[in-house]
């Protein structure tokens, strides 16, 4: 393999792909990137098994071939590199790289590209085409409601089903289900599956404006970009069926700021961080009174103009699970409907156009 690249696009390529690369790994090829030559590109790739992600980078050929190279010595080199062509040419016997940038001569000790894992090959063809600025978006309203616990690996991941023509995306942690949707024109195709929050969370990190190819297989799913590429393996299981407690019905409503709320809520965050992690929401006659306190450092009460019908309710929420909520809006404002303070709340954008909907379960008021 003799290749010349940029250092910038060997720098943001490898900035892609060692995500992917586990911290710590029993496999010692896992804890390398695999280089190698493709139809006239350099292909970097990294995986921890369970997730991989391929980057393609322009590239000047003149030999092909491919090799593992230590995903963070080869990063760190990289990162000092001036802004010149970094020439690589690989040691076959000895498996190592020659690596020469301006006055930089280095040579790095990799494995054997064999040794290199398999990754999915998607079937493009028959893959269902999005839009990646859309699919970003519903990612990023859904998948931080999956649940860190390993203890219940489904809770872990996001169902994503196609359907109807339509693409659904839901996710829980047992407290805070959210869930949102998008059209698909002219696509009949059917596909119900867990995908890892983590997995998800990469695809919206690295989608762009431009069209994204998803493509189930068996076991796994592959998103496919121009130039980028992350497959993820499945989780095995049955998700729950979290539509069954969103509320069918709400006595209360209010629809306010989203910005006003976020930092009423933030500032009330400073306060239950010390105390029981809760937000005290009054809302009624007007406004939602927002209220955060604890033992330690006092309270804080912030009041936010609302539109609200219904009798005056006060309800408690975990004061991060409705930041981040709110977080997620991408509306001007948000409807809040609640019916009593222990049944659960829910938080929807005030857009016609949108799915979105969040709903969390109330904390417990001390003395209520």
């Amino acid at each position: 393999m003799k290749v010349s690249v940029t250092q910038q696009a060997l720098a943001y390529g490898l900035s892609l792909v060692i995500r992917a690369v586990p911290p710590k790994s029993t496999l010692p090829v896992l804890g390398n990137i695999l280089l190698s030559t493709d139809n006239g590109r350099l292909k970097l790739c990294a995986t921890d098994l369970s997730m991989g992600v391929t980057a393609w980078i322009g590239a000047k050929i003149e030999g092909e071939g491919a090799v593992t190279l230590p995903a963070r010595t080869l990063t760190d080199l990289v990162s000092t590199l001036p802004a010149d062509m970094v020439n690589m040419s690989l040691n076959e016997r000895m498996q190592s790289i020659d690596l020469v940038c301006g006055k930089s001569k280095t040579s790095i000790k990799g494995i054997d590209a064999h040794e290199f894992p398999p990754m999915p090959f998607p079937d493009l063809e028959s893959g269902i085409i999005v839009n990646g600025k859309a699919l970003a978006e519903m990612i990023a309203q859904v998948a931080f409601s999956a649940s860190d616990d390993t203890a219940r690996p489904v809770l872990t991941g996001v169902q994503v089903v196609l359907e109807n023509g339509k693409l659904t995306m839901a996710a829980a942690d047992g407290f805070r289900p959210g869930f949102n949707s998008m059209v698909i024109p002219d696509n009949t195709a059917k596909a119900n599956m867990i995908v890892p929050a983590s997995a998800l969370k990469e695809v919206a990190r690295i989608a762009g404006d431009e069209a994204v190819t998803l493509c189930p297989g068996n076991g796994s799913v592959v998103f496919h970009l121009a130039s980028d590429e992350i497959a993820s393996q499945l989780i095995e299981g049955n998700y729950p069926d979290i539509f069954q407690i969103v509320p069918k019905a709400h006595k209360n409503r209010a629809i306010v700021g989203v910005a006003a709320l976020a930092k009423a809520v933030r500032q009330a965050e400073i306060f239950a961080r010390q105390g029981a992690g809760i937000a005290k929401l009054k809302i009624g006659a007007g406004k939602v009174e927002v209220t955060g306190e604890s033992d330690e450092t006092g309270q804080n009460v912030a009041d936010v103009e609302a539109d609200t019908t219904g009798d005056e309710i006060e309800i408690a929420f975990n004061v991060r699970f409705l930041r981040e909520a709110l977080d997620a809006m991408r509306a001007a404002q948000v409807i809040i409907e609640t019916s009593t303070p222990v049944t659960p709340g829910v938080f929807k954008p005030q857009d016609d156009d949108s799915s979105f909907r969040h709903v969390i379960m109330p904390m417990h008021l001390s003395g209520g």
